[in-house]
């Protein structure tokens, strides 16, 4: 399984540490100054409280996200170790990005897109949190893989 290019003005949906305002936001990513954040968004996801940090499975529920448009490709390397994603290696990643359909209010398609990092483990056993909202405030606990 191939990762998805990233070419200047695509967009990403983010649900967690990485949303504008996060309290877990890495401090050694600058995403202000390598796009743009432009507002909410949704899709389909179910989302998890994996003990700190947030991680979407596929589902039926609704995850509320932000868009973020990329400018500086560059960037992405340091987005894919923050999410410890190996590329080339889907099972050895903690999460795995993927382009995913972005819906409207009601929950239906837009035809937009979005790329997404969905988490590749199992989900057994942990918190669903089912407004598919993870809080902003939310002080993080780093992942360990």
């Amino acid at each position: 399984m191939t990762l998805p290019l990233v070419s200047p003005g695509d967009a990403f949906a983010f649900y967690g540490l990485l949303k504008q305002g996060a309290a877990g936001m890495p401090a050694h990513i600058d995403l202000d100054a390598a796009g743009s954040f432009e507002g909410p968004c949704r899709f389909r996801a179910d989302l998890y409280d994996l003990g700190g940090y947030p991680g979407v499975v596929p589902g039926q529920g609704v995850c509320h996200a932000v868009i973020w448009r990329v400018r500086d490709t560059k960037v992405v390397a340091a987005l894919e170790a923050f999410e410890d994603l190996v590329p080339g290696d889907p099972e050895g990643s903690l999460y795995w990005r993927k382009i995913t359909p972005l819906l409207d209010g009601a929950g239906m398609e837009t035809g937009e897109q979005a790329q997404v990092y969905w988490y590749t483990r199992t989900v057994a056993g942990l918190p669903v949190i089912a407004d598919g909202h993870w809080p902003l405030d939310r002080p993080a606990r780093w992942k360990t893989a």
